[in-house]
């Protein structure tokens, strides 16, 4: 047997029962003799050996097991999904506990950097970075390479120095390395929070299924709490007066962080000394978005808030948010060149030019300026192209702004994480990473029935409560049992979390209740 998976499927009823982890023990000291029986006329007699190449399934009723709820097991050995595959409709209830006494190391930088090396992403990584991040983050790993020299594998220390051209440069102020972090007060253990939305804590989920988490701690260390805190905000309820929060979503976006409050000014001053780290974890979602775009697609482009957001058409996840078309050039080029739909909102001067002129084939349906590069396409409506792009993408033009504006003005304009920030590396930080967050649920989901998009999300679990409780190994929380449960559950978006990083690398588990 080269792979078994064992998935306990309960419909109906209100519990797992007394002992949900001796169900797991029972059925695997049964699966042995479930085999047997299965293929006791091909094991029976002398042989010819017969393989077995086709995934094989056996259903097992609950009558068979002892002290099992009225509920089938499934025994099925099926391969794993291939990476670009959603993920299964229903997954299964983990019941893994952290080990006593048990407490990960955090990674550092020169071991995240080994890991992009050992999948062949170190090279497109970097390429996504701002220079201020990869020179900041570079010199960190090459210094940490000085003092431990078996850090990195010489191939990889080479291409860390040929990323770091030009003079080494000192530390700018307002960067990581020359401002001291604040004291934050993290929650004990045994405390109980109820909360208003669980929506920030099913965001963990799928940004750990895409290497998010595992980046959190190499580069952001005792600020990871604050970072929590401020992409709870991000989709929790608007600020009144655009920086005032509710009790409810002050407790809400603590609990998350695992922090008893998160103070603004301790979120201004992490927004400034930040900076750096925020350019790698944008690197890090853009790298999983590119690698996985199909060129065929369209790209989607709008100016907000003083910037530029590229978003992918399928899905509506956002690439990037930079302030100029150049800053986007490095993303559209690691998607395969897809042809891009440049909606009517407020764009950078020259910013229609500065994409032609890049080579970028797109389609708008904003009047170009004298001088601009484009022609005017015969369609219905008002559109401008240039480069070779398929018309039936002006038919599907009209959609695709329609979400994109939607997007904007609900995660953009409406909801700011940290109003009282003076930069906006953080706010547009947190905004890519809650929207694939919510983009992902949404596609979990709802792919199959209607178009996903991360406001879907937002609207639809905003409002579901959450009871936390905080324990030593572990954070639990506890969802109200009903429609939007057994949703999230059948999707398998309330599978654990294991080693968050803002909770001292605790798992995070989800029950129902």
């Amino acid at each position: 047997m080269r792979q078994c998976r064992v998935t306990l499927v309960r419909r109906g009823g209100w519990s797992w029962g007394p002992d949900p982890e001796g169900l797991v023990r029972q059925l695997l000291a049964r699966l042995p003799d479930l085999l047997a029986a299965e293929y006791s006329a091909e094991l029976a007699g002398a042989g010819p050996d017969v393989e077995i190449a086709a995934p094989v399934t056996l259903v097992v009723r609950a009558g068979t097991l002892t002290a099992v709820p009225a509920s089938p097991v499934v025994v099925a050995d099926t391969p794993p999904p291939a990476p670009s595959a959603p993920e299964p409709a229903a997954d299964p209830v983990s019941f893994a506990e952290p080990v006593a006494g048990e407490s990960p190391q955090p990674q550092s930088i020169a071991g995240f950097f080994a890991e992009l090396a050992e999948r062949g992403e170190l090279d497109p990584m970097l390429a996504l970075l701002p220079e201020a991040a990869r020179r900041h983050y570079v010199r960190a790993a090459l210094e940490h390479v000085r003092a431990d020299p078996g850090a990195l594998p010489p191939a990889v220390v080479d291409r860390l120095r040929a990323a770091l051209p030009g003079p080494e440069l000192p530390e700018q102020n307002g960067t990581a390395a020359t401002e001291s972090t604040v004291d934050v007060t993290a929650v004990r253990p045994g405390t109980a929070v109820e909360t208003a939305s669980a929506l920030p804590f099913l965001l963990a989920g799928p940004l750990a299924r895409v290497g998010y988490l595992d980046a959190i701690g190499p580069v952001l260390a005792e600020d990871a709490p604050l970072f929590a805190a401020a992409l709870a905000y991000k989709v929790l309820g608007p600020a009144a007066r655009g920086w005032r929060r509710t009790e409810p979503d002050r407790r809400t976006a603590a609990a998350f962080a695992g922090l008893a409050d998160v103070p603004d000014d301790d979120l201004a001053a992490f927004a400034r000394r930040g900076r750096p780290a925020l350019g790698v974890l944008d690197g890090v979602l853009a790298l999983a978005l590119c690698r996985g775009h199909d060129p065929a697609v369209p790209l989607l482009l709008a100016g907000a808030a003083g910037g530029l957001v590229l978003a992918d058409a399928q899905g509506m996840f956002p690439i990037a948010w930079s302030g100029s078309p150049s800053d986007l050039l490095p993303h559209w080029e690691a998607c395969g060149r897809p042809p891009v739909l440049v909606c009517d909102s407020p764009l950078p001067r020259r910013c229609l030019a500065d994409l032609v002129s890049a080579g970028v084939p797109l389609i708008t349906d904003v009047r170009p300026l004298r001088g601009d590069p484009l022609a005017r396409l015969p369609w219905r409506t008002p559109l401008w192209t240039a480069g070779a792009v398929e018309l039936r993408h002006a038919a599907d033009f009209p959609g695709h702004a329609a979400r994109l504006a939607s997007f904007v003005r609900a995660l953009v304009l409406e909801r700011r994480a940290v109003p009282l920030a003076a930069a906006p590396d953080l706010e547009r930080s947190v905004t890519l990473a809650a929207s694939l967050g919510l983009g992902m649920i949404a596609w979990q989901l709802w792919h199959d029935r209607e178009t996903p998009e991360p406001v879907l999300a937002l609207s639809r679990f905003g409002d579901l409560d959450a009871s936390v409780r905080f324990e030593a190994h572990a954070v639990r929380v506890r969802v109200p049992l009903g429609r939007r449960h057994a949703d999230l559950l059948r999707a398998g978006l309330l599978a654990d979390v294991p080693r968050v990083p803002w909770l001292g690398g605790r798992t995070l588990t989800f029950s129902g209740g």
